[in-house]
């Protein structure tokens, strides 16, 4: 018994200028006039490269990841959280509940949604501030 195994197929678009790959393991290819490559993986993950070479993952579970040409990653999570980490070593976190910045030095600096800010520094410092900018809190923990 023969088994068929799908073969390449390449279909160009004229009216965009755009070509459409399918290969025989699932992966689809969409390489568009404007240099955008689209890659959709038999997963489910989306991969799309921009001309300016930033990279987007999308995910099945929803969540996305998007990589620069400087380095700078950010991470989209379904629910709506967002990491971004910086090539200088910076780290920034959004959530509903806050924001904050992590330094490579270990400090740490979270603003709330009422406008208190928090900063904890990396010798233990702790300064609180609250939502009219009055320092709070400012001790050595």
């Amino acid at each position: 018994m023969e088994k068929n195994s799908p073969e390449l197929s390449v279909y160009y678009y004229a009216e965009n200028k755009s070509t459409h790959t399918a290969y025989p393991d699932g992966l689809e290819i969409l390489q568009f006039s404007n240099e955008q490559t689209e890659k959709l993986y038999p997963d489910g993950t989306k991969e799309i490269t921009f001309p300016d070479q930033t990279v987007k993952y999308i995910f099945p579970n929803g969540s996305e990841e998007s990589i620069f040409p400087d380095g700078t990653v950010i991470r989209l999570e379904k629910n709506g959280n967002k990491t971004m980490e910086f090539p200088n070593g910076q780290r920034e976190i959004h959530t509903q509940e806050y924001k904050s910045r992590e330094y490579p030095d270990g400090t740490v600096k979270t603003v709330y949604p009422d406008g208190r800010q928090e900063t904890r520094y990396s010798n233990g410092r702790l300064r609180v501030k609250d939502n009219d900018g009055n320092i709070v809190v400012d001790r050595l923990c």
